[in-house]
């Protein structure tokens, strides 16, 4: 279930953002079918890449986690 909630977590933010889940990938050095499997909640993500995503966002890890 968190794998999900946080997949959808990151999609709202990155369509807030107005990126793509391409754009997104490149603006954080991350393959972008790597970045859709953790949007659509299929990786479990490590804590690098969780920090890769909330860099991208300019927000904290914190927030990134608000409301899960």
């Amino acid at each position: 279930m968190i794998k999900s909630d946080f997949g959808n977590r990151i999609r709202t933010l990155r369509l807030k953002s107005g990126l793509s889940q391409e754009k997104f990938a490149l603006k954080i050095d991350m393959d972008r079918t790597y970045y859709s499997s953790v949007e659509n909640g299929k990786r479990n993500i490590s804590l690098t890449n969780i920090q890769k995503i909330s860099d991208g966002f300019n927000i904290t890890l914190e927030e990134l986690f608000k409301g899960l």
